[in-house]
């Protein structure tokens, strides 16, 4: 077994143990591998050892790799920072966008994905530690943006995304996840036409456990997979 298999394995394992733990099943968590810098050969290896989704930072690298891999069969997301005018390639590319984080960029998703014919499935990203280098709503706007978007016929608000602040032990990152869950379902609980608060998008390397702990259904993983980015 090759080590990126091996180690999508031990994360497989991991994320089992973490939602029978509390009492999910662990078929309601999903694994999107993280291929920023990875190359499209260690993406094929990946698919291989039965990964079937991968979540991109950069559009025009992404484009470049998922023409590359066509024929593996897999689904993409995009889990980066997205702008406007990136917005028609996204369209194109991507099954999923997390990242969606102002009713400007949701407009030009929405005329983009008429253009193709198609209805865009978008997370709402919700900015809980109010940290100015990262993107998405504030926790007060994002239901407000919620309900502009779902008035977006070509869009499909399929749930909500966070990227908590970076701490040193997973515990501290739980708050964040805690609220995003209860955001979420204060969400769901309105049935919002055009909403299906199905995802929960939280967890990385470093805290994915705690965030399935707290209801994540997406959990982003990159370097335990591929190893540290050069």
């Amino acid at each position: 077994m090759n080590a990126i298999a091996e180690n999508i394995k031990q994360i497989r394992e991991r994320i089992t143990k973490a939602a029978l733990d509390c009492g999910r099943s662990p078929q309601a968590v999903r694994l999107v591998a993280v291929t920023k810098t990875v190359s499209p050969e260690q993406i094929r290896k990946a698919a291989e050892a039965g990964l079937d989704c991968f979540g991109e930072n950069y559009i025009q690298e992404a484009d470049k790799k998922i023409t590359a891999l066509a024929d593996i069969g897999v689904t993409w997301h995009f889990i980066g920072h997205l702008q406007s005018n990136k917005a028609k390639y996204a369209v194109r590319l991507f099954d999923l966008i997390h990242s969606v984080d102002s009713l400007k960029l949701a407009k030009e998703l929405n005329r983009q994905a008429a253009r193709h014919g198609r209805v865009q499935k978008v997370l709402i990203q919700v900015n809980l530690g109010g940290e100015k280098t990262k993107s998405g709503a504030e926790k007060q706007a994002a239901e407000e943006l919620v309900y502009d978007v779902a008035g977006l016929e070509n869009l499909s608000v399929r749930g909500l995304m966070t990227l908590p602040p970076f701490f040193d032990t997973p515990e501290k990152a739980r708050p964040y996840f805690r609220q995003l869950a209860e955001l979420h379902r204060e969400i769901a609980a309105k049935n919002i036409a055009n909403v299906e608060m199905a995802e929960l998008s939280m967890g990385m390397t470093g805290d994915f456990e705690t965030a399935i702990e707290e209801g994540a259904t997406l959990v982003r993983i990159g370097t335990a997979i591929f190893g540290k980015r050069l």
